[in-house]
């Protein structure tokens, strides 16, 4: 998955533990090989710093002596060999008696050749700063939904007479005047128009959970883009066919991919733009959601890469709040609607961008049977 940090490579038959802590000290992150009785083989440097212990106080002791004996981490260990694949889990609570409480991102994967023995790493930074955007993402589409209704509201009525009195005083104006009145009525048009468009928020309750093929909808989108706003660029599409469906609305989910094309297509270039469109299934990767008491599985995710300029670093921070925009006559507001819609859908939309690539990846649940109406999963 991008934007992740991969697992550390396995040990190769012939290749000493002692060769594999030498690539491992090279890693940023904590890693930490357990044994199938859960007793502490390697661990790297960044680890020796994360627990505040030396390698060799570490090496050939139970993991329980350095993180509490009821963390979750445990339950991660055990599915990892349950299921003998990789398993992530992202807001993980994890005791240490030297560092205390903290609360991190946690992958495990089975160490090949070397049954029951789990590689543990923990990233401590990127992937929870990526949910706390998330949860400020869902905040801005809820504070948009909130002002369509008090604009639809409060600003409707006056700005009606407001426009009908300016069209009066067109039709009598001096031709000295005429432009200012003129002037009044289209920019009256122009925050209706505006209202418009931000009551599209309003216009979206709660709705029931079908089962829905992704591709469907990724390839109805791009037939979209070929035949309107994309007719000049690359299209490239990457599926993996054995994805199960999700759970929603079809037509919000074409309205979510729409606008993210319809901004990779935008931000190409004039000659030689391209559009990746790619999909995937990561096993075990699951997020804790405020309002959740249970782990959320997102296992199925959607990326769209474009070769374009890259987003400001500016407006990185921002991208998904409204109003927020590059564009000279954009509003703001797609990407707003997207993060609701995301958010509506029970998942998350992140955004990675760097001059020549950027890549928006949106992560869904799939779908168990059990259609629902309402909002956020």
């Amino acid at each position: 998955m991008p934007g992740l940090i991969a697992p550390p490579p396995a040990i190769e038959p012939g290749q000493t533990l002692a060769d594999a802590t030498t690539i491992l000290d090279l890693l940023p992150a904590p890693v930490v090989v357990i044994d199938s009785q859960d007793r502490v083989s390697l661990v790297n440097g960044a680890a020796e710093q994360f627990f505040r212990t030396s390698a060799q106080q570490m090496q050939g002791r139970s993991l329980g002596q350095f993180i509490a004996e009821d963390s979750p981490v445990f339950s991660l260990v055990h599915q990892v060999r349950a299921s003998n694949a990789r398993v992530s889990e992202h807001e993980l609570e994890m005791h240490t008696p030297r560092s205390g409480r903290q609360y991190l991102s946690v992958q495990g994967a089975p160490l090949p050749d070397s049954p029951g023995s789990v590689v543990l790493m923990l990233l401590e930074r990127g992937i929870t700063e990526m949910i706390d955007r998330q949860m400020t993402h869902r905040g801005a589409a809820r504070s948009v939904t909130s002002m369509a209704a008090v604009l639809a509201h409060e600003v409707r009525n006056p700005l009606s007479g407001i426009r009908g009195a300016a069209q009066l005083l067109e039709q009598n104006a001096t031709t000295e005047d005429r432009p200012l009145a003129e002037l009044i009525r289209q920019e009256a048009d122009r925050i209706s128009g505006l209202i418009g468009r931000m009551e599209v928020f309003n216009e979206l309750g709660p709705f029931e959970r079908r089962p829905v093929n992704i591709h469907m909808v990724l390839d109805r989108v791009q037939r979209l883009a070929e035949t309107g706003f994309g007719q000049n660029i690359r299209f490239d599409a990457d599926f993996d066919p054995s994805l199960p469906p999700v759970p929603g609305d079809h037509d919000q989910l074409v309205q979510i991919f729409l606008n993210l094309i319809k901004n990779a297509c935008e931000a190409t270039p004039e000659v030689g733009g391209r559009v990746y469109l790619r999909t995937a299934y990561q096993h075990g990767v699951r997020f804790a959601l405020p309002g959740r008491k249970d782990r959320v599985a997102l296992p199925l995710m959607v990326s769209i890469v474009d070769n374009g300029r890259g987003i400001p670093e500016d407006l990185k921070s921002h991208l998904f709040d409204p109003f927020v925009t590059s564009k000279p006559n954009g509003t703001g507001l797609g990407l707003a609607l997207v993060a609701k819609l995301v958010g509506d859908h029970g998942g998350i939309v992140e955004c990675e961008s760097e001059p020549g690539r950027t890549e928006f990846r949106v992560m869904l649940p799939f779908f168990d049977g059990r259609a629902s109406n309402g909002g956020e999963a």
